[in-house]
Formats: structure tokens, sequence, C-alpha cells
């Protein structure tokens, strides 16, 4: 099998991965952590900003796989402490419309670059 990668210029790879893999009618999108495009370094401000910066690099991704945060069917959310849930909520329930995608949020011991947050998710092409 060939695999079929999207990258976006607007999202930054910290390792050897793609930003997202076509595999037919689903595209994986790979986790993105809270990295700002143009530093090449982690946003500053709290959970709020960093959520946002993990979703302006999603979408950007979603974009050059030629899709839409409507297209979005899983989400994955990873924090370093489920204290942060709430504000990661109240940034989370702004970004897509209803019904939402279906979502798992876990708590893991460490992020990429100490973040505190990083996000991936499943898109359907319609």
């Amino acid at each position: 099998m060939v695999r079929k990668a999207y990258e976006s210029k607007d999202a930054k790879a910290v390792g050897p991965y793609s930003h997202a893999v076509d595999a037919g009618d689903l595209v994986y999108l790979s986790g993105q952590t809270p990295i700002d495009p143009t530093t090449e370094e982690l946003v500053s401000g709290g959970i709020g900003e960093q959520t946002k910066q993990c979703f302006a690099n999603l979408f950007a991704v979603l974009e050059a796989a030629g899709l839409t945060p409507d297209n979005v069917v899983k989400v994955n959310v990873y924090l370093t402490d489920m204290k942060n849930f709430s504000e990661m909520n109240e940034v989370y329930k702004t970004q897509f419309s209803e019904p939402f995608p279906a979502r798992t949020t876990v708590a893991v011991l460490a992020l990429p670059l100490w973040a505190d947050v990083e996000i991936e998710m499943i898109a359907k092409r319609p």
C-alpha cells in the first residue's frame, strides 16, 4: 500500500511522521501540540491558548486534505492534568457545531515539548 500523506505549512511536525494520512474514506490526523508554526515554540498562556493553537494546527491540516471541521468524526484529547479539563472543554465546544464528533479525553504523564495538551482527529470524506 502506498500512503497518501497531507502536510500543512501551518503546522509543525516534531518527529518523523505525516500530519495526516489518507485511508480511503477516512483521514487520520496526527496529534498536534500547541506549537506556533511561525516561532516553532509552544504558545504562551494557559490551557485555553494551548487548546486554541492545537485546533489551529489541526484545522490547517484538515484544509490541506480538502476537509473541514464538519468532516471530523472522532477526536482524542490528551491532557497532562485533568484539572485543565473544564478550560479545555470551553475552547473545544467552540470549534465544532452540533452534533459534536465522538471524543475521548485522557490524562497522560507527559507530552512532547512539555505541552499541557495534544489533540488528534479522524475525519471522514463526504
